[in-house]
């Protein structure tokens, strides 16, 4: 083989081989990608609070990109008014524990509690993706806004 014939071949598994791992990143959702929905949270909830809870349930409005959707509790009652699984809408979740004991509920209440309104704080927990049931690593970026504790996260 010529010199020529086998640079265009490591050329050529290069190219397909950074394809194919652009297209698995692409696939979910990034930190930066989570924490630029979560500032659109803050303005939607601000701007139209009904209208922004309505938006994060229905995915609508560029509030669901693939496995990243925001979710929202009322900070009175600790209930679910916004989450990517219908299910837990209307649930407290602040007894929530991950699979490996970590209770994570408290821990995003507590993080919220302890700063200002538009302070985001990172939990880290185990939380299956959407449409998914078993449980990987997940790292959410949460805040308060007004009577509303929110958060987006995304998927290690």
């Amino acid at each position: 083989m010529s010199r020529r014939t086998v640079c265009a071949a490591v050329a050529v598994a290069s190219l397909c081989l950074s394809c194919s791992a652009f297209a698995q990143q692409a696939r979910y959702g990034t930190a930066a990608e989570a924490k630029a929905m979560l500032e659109r949270v803050i303005a939607a909830v601000n701007t139209d609070k009904r209208k922004a809870l309505a938006s994060f349930n229905a995915g609508t409005d560029g509030f669901k990109d693939r496995d990243l959707q925001p979710f929202c509790y009322n900070k009175g009652d600790n209930k679910l008014v916004a989450a990517a699984f219908p299910a837990l809408i209307g649930k407290d979740t602040s007894g929530s524990i991950d699979k490996f004991g970590k209770p994570y509920g408290k821990e995003i209440r507590a993080a919220i509690a302890a700063t200002a309104d538009g302070t985001i704080s990172e939990i880290s927990y185990m939380f299956p993706r959407p449409g998914e049931t078993e449980p990987v690593q997940k790292v959410s970026f949460v805040t308060g806004i007004g009577d509303l504790g929110c958060g987006v996260g995304y998927y290690k």
